[in-house]
């Protein structure tokens, strides 16, 4: 049987004179079964992400932008230094927590295929398995995560970004990881609150009781200096998190009858929160530049003096921070005027409004069907597209749709922090729509659609008892579904892994004219 459930409440008895509260809540009891499920799946997509991992290539050299970021992160593991400083970028665009991650895996294979995408396969292994725990967590149903696992496993777009060596993969680990972060942290305020609440503790103050050290979200706070030192959209969800942790918390706190449950949160957690979710992913970002600070070659590393006074009204600042804000300003200056009024195109840009149902995926890989063999067939195609599962991204929509509603009609804060996350992926892109841009931008958003996705399928699952018709209809709705998108997976993997096929199933395989 599946049973998603809230935390149940208890007699006043138990607890205080006022009104019935919710007790604590650990979620699923079949830990042993959680974690079997979440074994099976994840050793899943370590096959599907590791098989040949090292094709296709350049003719052994990097393909699309990997040749950007494979050779940035040699250059951190061979120069002594851990940074990347190519006297032939007048800027390098990206932070180097990516690129380090990627270093890593040059570390053990060398400058190769296997090296450059090593760390990319593992993260997107993992990222799996992080999906997994949040869905069972959030629905408190090991099957709901299970059905979370095997969307995981199946969804092209996460696919593809890990059997290539680019940053996107490693910006939404870090960020599902720090959200999978905020949301035990969530579980925990409560658990405390029950306790303090048992105690007695709750009506001592107009504020609520003080929680104590908070290791969950200092934790989220690591995984978002992570993400930010990735890339910058990272701080996208910098600013979502602190904000929904205090709403965790006030919530939390009115729950438990605290007389003053918002200011009792600005008082008791404000500071607290600002350390944790914005000093800290701080302090890790600037910690990564670390190998910069200390080098004499790295880009803009002495820029006051040669580009900027040493004098001024910021003198007071070191020379170093000065030189990496002068940095950061050359970058944001590189990504402002990256637009399409200047005269910047690609013949595969997109911008954000395709993005939910992959309107326009992007193709990093397609050699001269002259070229291709191994299909039988004459000429041969091999390409890899990253494109997102037309079975799973074509309920973008409507899956947004229903979150949205149940977040507000039924005030179901599982759909509402999950569908924060996502529009926190999404909608800052709209705010330069003359930018180039390119769908793998939104690999960030897919693991955040899948979990929607499964809680929406665990609603429709509700309770299943095998004795009544309802149910196994809801349970056979469910399984087919999730037998669809598995066979839609299987179908494209040929243009996902530039596995050889003839010229007509190319084109059978381009479902809509965007995708040409």
């Amino acid at each position: 049987m599946i049973q998603l459930t809230e935390p149940r409440p208890v007699p006043s008895a138990l607890t205080s004179p006022r009104p019935l509260r919710p007790t604590a809540d650990f979620g699923p009891d079949d830990r042993l079964r959680g974690w079997l499920v979440t074994a099976f799946l994840t050793a899943l997509a370590a096959v599907t992400r590791f098989t040949n991992l090292n094709y296709p290539t350049d003719g052994g050299h990097p393909v699309f932008d990997e040749k950007y970021y494979a050779s940035q992160g040699w250059e951190m593991l061979t120069n002594g230094m851990g940074i990347d400083d190519n006297p032939g970028y007048s800027v390098i665009v990206h932070p180097p927590v990516g690129k380090m991650a990627i270093a890593l895996g040059e570390a053990i294979f060398g400058y190769n295929a296997w090296g450059w995408r090593f760390a990319a396969a593992v993260a997107g292994t993992v990222l799996v398995l992080i999906v997994i725990r949040i869905a069972r967590r959030l629905t408190r149903s090991t099957a709901v995560g299970a059905i979370a696992g095997i969307l995981m496993v199946a969804e092209g777009v996460t696919f593809v970004q890990s059997r290539i060596g680019m940053l996107d993969i490693f910006m939404a680990l870090f960020a599902t990881a720090a959200f999978g972060c905020l949301v035990v942290d969530r579980d925990e305020t409560r658990a405390r609150m029950a306790y303090a609440d048992l105690a007695g503790r709750t009506l001592s103050t107009p504020y609520g009781p003080r929680l104590g050290v908070r290791w969950w979200r200092f934790g989220a706070g690591v995984f978002l200096g992570l993400a930010c030192g990735t890339k910058w959209s990272g701080s996208y969800f910098l600013v979502a998190f602190f904000l929904m942790s205090l709403v965790f918390t006030a919530v939390a706190r009115r729950s438990y009858g605290v007389a003053r449950p918002w200011a009792g949160t600005l008082v008791r957690d404000l500071l607290p929160s600002m350390y944790a979710l914005i000093v800290v992913p701080m302090g890790l970002y600037l910690a990564s530049y670390g190998g910069w600070f200390a080098s004499e070659t790295g880009i803009n590393r002495y820029a006051v003096g040669n580009h900027i006074g040493a004098g001024g009204f910021f003198s007071f600042v070191p020379d170093a921070l000065r030189s990496l804000w002068y940095n950061s300003g050359e970058v944001l200056d590189f990504h402002t005027h990256l637009t399409n009024s200047a005269g910047n195109h690609h013949p595969w840009e997109s911008k954000p409004w395709t993005w939910p149902m992959g309107l326009r995926p992007m193709l990093y890989y397609f050699p001269d069907p002259g070229t291709a063999t191994g299909c039988g067939d004459s000429p041969c195609v091999k390409a890899v597209m990253l494109l997102g599962t037309p079975a799973i991204w074509w309920l973008a929509f409507p899956v947004l749709l229903w979150a949205a509603w149940r977040s507000v009609a039924g005030r179901d804060w599982r759909y509402a922090s999950v569908l924060a996350c996502y529009l926190a992926a999404w909608l800052p892109w709209f705010g330069s729509l003359d930018r180039q841009m390119y769908f793998f931008y939104a690999t960030a958003m897919a693991p955040f659609l899948v979990i929607l996705l499964a809680i929406g399928l665990g609603d429709i699952l509700g309770r299943v008892s095998a004795a009544h018709e309802r149910g196994r209809l809801q349970l056979l709705i469910v399984c087919l579904y999730l037998g669809i998108v598995i066979a839609n997976f299987v179908w494209i993997w040929p243009v996902l892994t530039a596995t050889p096929i003839s010229m007509d199933t190319w084109n059978r395989q381009l479902w809509l004219p965007s995708w040409r």
